[in-house]
């Protein structure tokens, strides 16, 4: 069956698309492994940042008259290689400031590498070709964890001519794959941790519960214990027995399986005309009627010539035409007890994704939507 444009569509794998009775309803179930749903606490990646210079580009670099801070740091870098050029006036346009920034991953050692991204600081036009020279990365501690160094990589381009412009992209930015290396290891003590805590991506104390219950359940298989405890509706602090290595217990109970819970959930957005609406929305019974009224505006300007010689001027009369057209709106009942009957009774309306929205917020309104509307 091929849904109408505008259709709202419900999205489950393996059945067929037709009426959903008693017999054939599909199970809602997304039953995932703990690993897809959590986070451990305090095993995060840090953020890297680093202020530094490309050289080696084709005339497309900073003005050094509008950018004075690349500049003061060409002579800074000169200054520190014997090379003094205090009293001279430069005039390069073969150099770029850049912010440099990365992302420092937990647990990496010393000596390893990581990407960086670059990003023009002035007025440099394209950072294609060019090569950033040794620049260390600092952390919100300001201590420096990397430092970065090699050939940017651009994917976009600027081709610039006498009367036109052609752009692909952003060419004031780039990456150095592998550019930083790593001279401080983040710091951690998560292989020595007694108690290790889970974060919930999604809050919810349902799934917080269920989450506690399968690594309690696999507790009391394994140890004889339960090491598991839900402290509210995001965290859930696991009990590491001493027999057992932190790595390895969240290795077996990331492949645990539960059924996280999805709260009451409608997702609007008005820019697109997308509409996701969560399993367990249902709204009371409503009588709902939509209608549109569209009024069209044309001008049609009449011309009227003057005859010749008579020394007349031709004169330009405007003549408007309006008319309007309400499209009709049936009044129809409305009831959602189940995410198929609902999605239902809103096509059988036969209204458009802006249609619907309207609809639904209105029915949010009226304190018949059993769930929380989310416009974006």
């Amino acid at each position: 069956m091929i849904a109408a444009p505008g259709a709202l569509r419900c999205a489950d794998v393996g059945r067929s698309d037709g009426d959903m009775g008693p017999s054939n309803m599909p199970s809602f179930g997304a039953p995932t492994r703990i690993k897809n749903i959590v986070t451990i606490q305090g095993v995060r990646a840090n953020q890297l940042v680093g202020y530094g210079l490309v050289i080696g580009l084709n005339g497309t670099g900073d003005s050094l008259r509008n950018s004075p801070f690349t500049d003061q740091s060409i002579q800074a870098m000169l200054d520190r290689m014997g090379v003094n050029i205090r009293r001279q006036n430069t005039r390069t346009r073969n150099s770029a400031a850049v912010i440099v920034t990365a992302e420092l991953p937990p647990f990496v050692q010393t000596g390893a590498t990581i990407d960086v991204t670059v990003s023009s600081l002035g007025d440099a036009t394209s950072l294609l070709g060019g090569t950033l020279i040794m620049t260390p990365l600092n952390g919100p501690d300001q201590l420096v964890y990397g430092v970065a160094q090699g050939p940017v990589t651009v994917s976009g381009y600027q081709i610039t001519g006498a009367a036109q412009t052609v752009t692909q992209n952003v060419p004031t930015s780039g990456r150095i794959p592998n550019g930083a290396l790593i001279e401080r290891e983040s710091p951690g003590i998560f292989a020595a941790a007694e108690v290790i805590g889970l974060a919930l991506r999604n809050p919810d104390f349902s799934t917080a519960i269920r989450v506690s219950d399968a690594i309690n359940s696999y507790g009391l298989d394994r140890f004889g214990v339960q090491i598991a405890n839900a402290g509210d509706l995001r965290s859930i602090a696991v009990k590491r027995p001493p027999s057992m290595s932190a790595t390895r217990l969240m290795a077996e109970i990331g492949e645990l399986i539960v059924e996280p819970d999805v709260p009451a959930r409608v997702v609007v957005d008005e820019r697109t005309g997308t509409i996701v609406i969560g399993r367990d929305v249902q709204i009371s019974t409503v009588a709902v009627t939509h209608g549109n009224l569209t009024v069209t505006v044309t001008e049609t300007p009449q011309v009227s010539q003057p005859l010749p010689f008579s020394e007349g001027q031709t004169v330009v009369t405007p003549e408007t035409d309006i008319s309007t057209y309400e499209q009709g709106g049936t009044l129809r009942i409305v009831r959602g007890t189940s995410l198929h009957v609902l999605v239902r009774g809103l096509n059988m309306m036969g209204l458009k994704p802006q249609g619907i929205i309207a609809v639904l917020q209105t029915i949010k309104t009226s304190g018949a939507l059993q769930a929380e509307l989310v416009v974006q």
